[in-house]
């Protein structure tokens, strides 16, 4: 088992995982950006997480972390999510506009990180969706327009758990 294997696979906040999408982002792309806050939101089911381009906030949805949560059978499940979130995010922060292009980064940084039998690999190749395979998008649409958005704070420095 790689390092980065290991250190993923005992993360329990964000900011651990959010740690290793850089470094991994590095490592492949020789790219790096710092600054970034992530929220935490009820978004529709059809929508995992987006960033803006030219702000520094990714948005995840809180709806689909919490389904992958009760759903996973083990901490690396749940952190395999998060990682290929985050870093599918993290990509357009750095610039990475296309979605096909991104989607092949994902799993190309994992798979170099991982290798090819990690769920983040895994994920990578069939998309984070695969998580939620058992819950259409309608079943975890936030009931009305109120989005219930949470910061996490210092996402390159708190201890914001993520495992409620």
């Amino acid at each position: 088992m790689s390092s980065m294997t290991a250190r993923l696979d005992s993360c329990e906040e964000f900011r651990d995982v959010f740690e290793l999408v850089k470094k991994s982002a590095e490592r492949s792309l020789g790219r790096r950006r710092s600054g970034l806050m992530l929220y935490l939101a009820r978004l529709p089911g059809n929508i995992g997480a987006f960033h803006t381009i030219g702000t520094n906030g990714i948005v995840m949805n809180r709806n689909a972390l919490d389904i992958v949560t009760r759903g996973a059978s083990s901490l690396r499940e749940i952190n395999a999510y998060v990682y290929s979130t985050l870093l599918h995010e993290y990509l357009h922060a750095l610039g990475y506009v296309a979605e096909r292009e991104v989607r092949r980064l994902v799993y190309d940084i994992s798979l170099d990180s991982f290798g090819a039998d990690h769920p983040a690999t895994k994920l990578a190749s069939k998309g984070p969706a695969m998580s939620l395979q058992d819950h259409p998008p309608s079943s975890y649409a936030p009931p009305d327009l109120s989005l219930d958005v949470e910061m996490v704070p210092d996402l390159e420095k708190s201890s914001r758990n993520y495992i409620s």
